[in-house]
């Protein structure tokens, strides 16, 4: 770069997209720099990609994915196209959400202080409405820009011309339902996805539309209807060989200014050096290098938790270190029964099924088993369920085991449904890869309960009996429990 500095890749690794004729990307710039915001060259870049036309002046691409590491300025991407739809482009709506109201929130302050600092642009504008949920920029001629929070029924019943969705690494079906309808009766509608590396089974349409990318690639012609660009690392692997030339050293320079277009702008790499010794090593390679975890898309499984991100967390020598909770549960034909364990290990938890067998009849006896052998600080079983039948039998002093049973209410069912599946988001959550468990979770899907869900037991194919008693025997592990150390006991095998 003429200036001197180090300066990073200013057009991504990965990127794809359909053949244009011209593009409106450059009226964005202009427009943003008459508003203010001076964009980086690799900023520039996107919007002239992302803006692309056809001939006959529609859009070239209608999905547009901006996959990029955090703090790099993507928000000025959707800025300069979100300007150019209200006050050029004809745009009568622009539906913008995010995963997070306080984020939409955000955008709507940055992209209101662009259009008051510029009379040209303000003097267009009726209102500028800001109330809790109810944030939009309307201009004199009815366009408007609206700022929302992503659900699974936002944006119903309106029709944008475009829809920006910030934070697309998180982003599903249920909110992909929701939003991309609105855009069925408008003539040349264009969806925008601007987020950073996938973090597992949150990140369903993120994955989808990188696969989408990487199969075009690999074909050797463009998506017709997408245009993805990624800026990210390809980090060295275990079978690399020594002087392997073909992956990326994530702890060099090298890989930050590959992944990182705004250092030399507003990153260093002197700061970087300092995330670096400060975050985990998977921590940083997926927030400051852009190595995402992305669910699979297998036709009706893994639809909730991703197979990869479930696999990653799969540990051989993984055990609790502390004391243990049970945990059982039963198909709602009483076909089969599973019994599972869960406790503390390295930071978080580890779950296992114990046993999963056919019938009920053998329950009894081999949870008395378990517990003389183990001594678990708890029990739990939802009255709910199937199995919960069986709490007298299991509570009785003379013939069962004796000990009051854990019975989680409705939210505390739905508690640990959400506890699951944020532990396995995080990575905080290890397991033996047990094929029953596997079975269950891809094959898995979920039920409202309230504004919350739990596991959904009927008509999904599958037997989740083993998942729900994992669910359930994590949360034991804590929920209503007293908070004393209890005695750590040695871990094998629960045969």
């Amino acid at each position: 770069m003429s200036d001197g500095l180090l300066h990073g890749w200013q057009r991504p690794p990965i990127e794809i997209a359909p053949p244009s004729a011209s593009t409106a990307g450059q009226e964005a710039i202009d427009l943003a720099r008459k508003a203010g915001l001076k964009l980086d060259p690799w900023q520039q870049h996107v919007l002239r990609v992302g803006m692309a036309e056809k001939a006959d002046g529609s859009w070239a691409a209608f999905e547009v994915a901006v996959n990029v590491p955090r703090q790099n300025g993507k928000g000025a991407i959707i800025e300069a196209r979100e300007l150019w739809g209200l006050f050029i482009g004809g745009e009568e709506l622009i539906l913008h959400s995010a995963h997070e109201f306080k984020t939409a929130k955000n955008a709507f302050r940055r992209i209101e202080r662009l259009i008051r600092a510029c009379p040209d642009l303000h003097r267009r504008v009726k209102q500028y409405r800001q109330t809790v949920g109810e944030e939009w920029i309307e201009l004199h001629n009815g366009a408007m820009l609206r700022f929302i929070a992503r659900s699974k029924g936002s944006g119903r019943g309106f029709s944008g011309w475009s829809n920006m969705l910030d934070e697309d690494m998180i982003l599903g079906d249920n909110e992909m339902d929701a939003l991309l309808p609105t855009m069925a009766a408008i003539d040349n509608p264009q969806i925008w996805y601007l987020g950073s590396a996938g973090i597992g089974a949150p990140s369903v349409q993120l994955g989808r539309l990188r696969r989408r990318a990487m199969a075009a690639i690999e074909a050797g012609a463009p998506d017709p209807s997408l245009a993805y660009m990624e800026w990210s690392a390809d980090p060295h692997v275990d079978e690399c060989p020594q002087d392997c030339d073909k992956h990326d050293d994530p702890a060099s320079d090298e890989a930050v200014v590959k992944a990182n277009p705004a250092v030399g702008y507003r990153l260093t790499l002197a700061k970087v050096a300092h995330e670096r010794a400060t975050l985990s090593k998977d921590g940083y390679a997926r927030e400051r290098l852009g190595v995402g975890a992305y669910p699979s898309d297998e036709a009706d499984t893994w639809q909730v938790i991703g197979e990869e991100a479930w696999k990653a967390l799969a540990a051989a020598e993984s055990g609790p270190e502390g004391a243990v909770a049970f945990a059982i549960d039963m198909t709602p034909e009483r076909s089969y029964a599973a019994i599972a364990v869960a406790g503390r290990w390295k930071g978080g938890t580890h779950v296992e099924v114990v046993d999963h067998r056919p019938g009920t009849g053998w329950i009894k006896d081999r949870a008395k088993e378990l517990h003389e052998r183990w001594g678990p600080r708890c029990w739990v079983v939802d009255p709910g369920s199937p199995a919960g039948s069986l709490i007298p039998e299991l509570e009785d002093e003379e013939d069962g085991l004796g000990v009051q049973i854990v019975q989680p209410k409705t939210r505390d069912v739905a508690a640990a449904c959400g506890q699951f599946y944020d532990a396995v988001t995080e990575q905080a959550l290890s397991h033996r890869n047990d094929a029953p468990l596997l079975t269950a979770l891809a094959g898995a899907q979920t039920r409202p309960l309230g504004d919350t869900w739990a596991w959904a037991r009927r008509n999904v194919g599958v037997d989740i009996s083993p998942l729900v008693a994992a669910t359930l025997a994590k949360w034991g592990l804590s929920a209503g429990l007293d908070d004393e150390e209890e005695e750590p006991m040695p871990w094998a095998e629960y045969g």
